[in-house]
C-alpha cells in the first residue's frame, strides 16, 4: 500500500511539474553569439521564474535578425546599438524599436603586425566593418587618434569618401563586421567590434586603440516590433537585462571589456 502510496504522489508531482512547464510561455530572442547569447542565458533561469521560457537563436550577422524579427519569427533580438537599429529601419522600411539599454562594446583598432599606431606606414591597409553606422563609427575612431581628417559634420555617416586628410596614405577596405577578425591577418590595422573581437579570442585589452566607455552613445539594446514594447514579455525582458546580476554577469565574465549601460 505504501509503494502504491509512493507512486501516486510521484505521478503527482510529475504532473505538477509537466503543468508548470506548459504554463510557461516561450520567448524567441535572436542574439549573436558572444556576449548577447551569453547574456541571455545568465538571465534564462530569473525569467523562467516569471513564466517564460527563453529560446535563444544565434545569429553571425547584423541583417537577418532584424529581418527575423519584423517577419515575427523572433518575439525580440539583441545584438545591435540604436543607431545601426535606426539606420536599418531607414533602408529596410522595418519597425523596430529600441525599448532599452543593456550593454556597451567600445570598438577597437586592433593588428597582428604592429605593437603601437606609432608604426603605421605610409600606404598601410586598413580594414573597417561595410555597414553604415559600424564603418563611420571606425573612422571617427581613427579621425580622434589623429590617423585621417573628416569632412566636417558627417560624423557617423562618414565613409572612406568622406576622408579629406590622410597623411599616411592609409588604404581602407570595407568588409562584413564579423568577417574582419578572419581577414585580421591580410591588414596592417583593423577596427573590430568587441563581441566579434571576443568571438575570435582576441583580447580586447590588447586593442591598440579603443573608443572611450563613458557617454558612449553605441549602448546595446533590446529590440521588439513597433506596438510591442509595453507587452509583459518585453518588460520581463528587459527587467532581467538591466539586473544587478547582468552588472555583475559582466564584470566578472568579460573583466571591463563590455560595460553595463544601464
Amino acid at each position: 500500500m505504501k509503494k502504491i502510496l509512493a507512486v501516486l504522489l510521484l505521478l503527482l508531482v510529475l504532473a505538477g511539474c509537466s503543468s508548470q512547464s506548459k504554463d510557461l510561455t516561450t520567448i524567441k530572442v535572436g542574439a549573436s553569439p558572444v556576449p548577447h547569447s551569453d547574456i541571455l542565458a545568465s538571465i534564462k533561469d530569473e525569467l523562467k521564474d516569471k513564466g517564460f521560457d527563453l529560446e535563444i537563436v544565434e545569429f553571425t550577422d547584423y541583417v537577418l535578425p532584424n529581418l527575423a524579427l519584423e517577419e515575427g519569427d523572433l518575439e525580440a533580438n539583441f545584438f545591435q546599438h540604436k543607431p545601426y537599429l535606426d539606420n536599418f529601419n531607414e533602408e529596410r522600411g522595418t519597425k523596430l524599436v529600441a525599448v532599452g539599454d543593456v550593454h556597451i562594446e567600445p570598438i577597437g583598432i586592433y593588428s597582428d603586425v604592429y605593437t603601437s599606431l606609432d608604426e603605421l606606414e605610409d600606404g598601410d591597409l586598413v580594414l573597417i566593418p561595410g555597414d553604415a553606422t559600424n564603418g563611420g563609427r571606425s573612422l571617427v575612431l581613427l579621425e580622434s587618434l589623429g590617423l585621417i581628417g573628416l569632412e566636417e559634420g558627417v560624423g557617423i555617416g562618414a565613409t572612406p569618401l568622406d576622408i579629406v586628410d590622410n597623411p599616411k596614405n592609409l588604404v581602407f577596405k570595407e568588409l562584413e563586421a564579423a568577417q574582419i577578425p578572419n581577414a585580421l591577418d591580410s591588414a596592417k590595422i583593423a577596427a573590430i567590434n568587441t563581441n566579434y573581437a571576443l568571438g575570435a579570442e582576441l583580447d580586447p585589452k590588447d586593442a591598440l586603440a579603443q573608443e572611450e566607455g563613458v557617454n558612449n552613445p553605441y549602448a546595446n539594446v533590446l529590440a521588439v516590433k513597433e506596438g510591442d514594447e509595453d507587452k509583459d514579455f518585453v518588460k520581463a525582458l528587459l527587467e532581467a537585462l538591466q539586473s544587478d546580476s547582468v552588472k555583475k554577469f559582466l564584470e566578472e565574465e568579460y573583466d571591463g571589456a563590455i560595460l553595463p549601460a544601464f
